[in-house]
């Protein structure tokens, strides 16, 4: 896992931390970071960190194939956890890795690097 494989989501790569940003105007918490409030469309968001640990919010089970450019590993496709994950003042949206079972609402989860297409990485959350 070289590099990101989109950089604009991390504030930091070591230690690991997800980029958002707090409107100015009205506070409002975004991931990832904007350049304008999706709450009051104000211009002069200021870049901050997010928490690395959460609880799971919400989640599902992804059963099919997400359309291109998706590549399937070499063993073919697996079902994979996403859901949403409380950060405090934001829900993050995020691949789950949970071990052995299932998610459960509520159950405290830390950020972590998971490998994606080309060697490169992003994000999860893990139980």
């Amino acid at each position: 896992m070289r590099e990101p494989v989109t950089p604009e989501l991390f504030a930091s790569l070591e230690p690991l931390t997800l980029a958002g940003s707090r409107c100015t105007a009205c506070a409002t918490v975004q991931f990832p970071a904007a350049r304008q409030c999706a709450h009051c469309a104000a211009a002069d968001p200021a870049p901050i960190t997010l928490p690395t640990q959460g609880r799971i919010w919400t989640w599902t089970i992804q059963r099919f194939e997400p359309k291109a450019p998706y590549t399937p590993p070499a063993g073919g496709f697996v079902p994979y956890a996403v859901g949403y994950v409380d950060l405090g003042e934001v829900l993050v949206e995020s691949l789950l890795q949970v071990g052995d079972g299932e998610p459960a609402i509520g159950d405290e989860v830390h950020l972590v690097r998971t490998p994606a297409a080309g060697g490169h990485f992003t994000y999860a959350f893990a139980r």
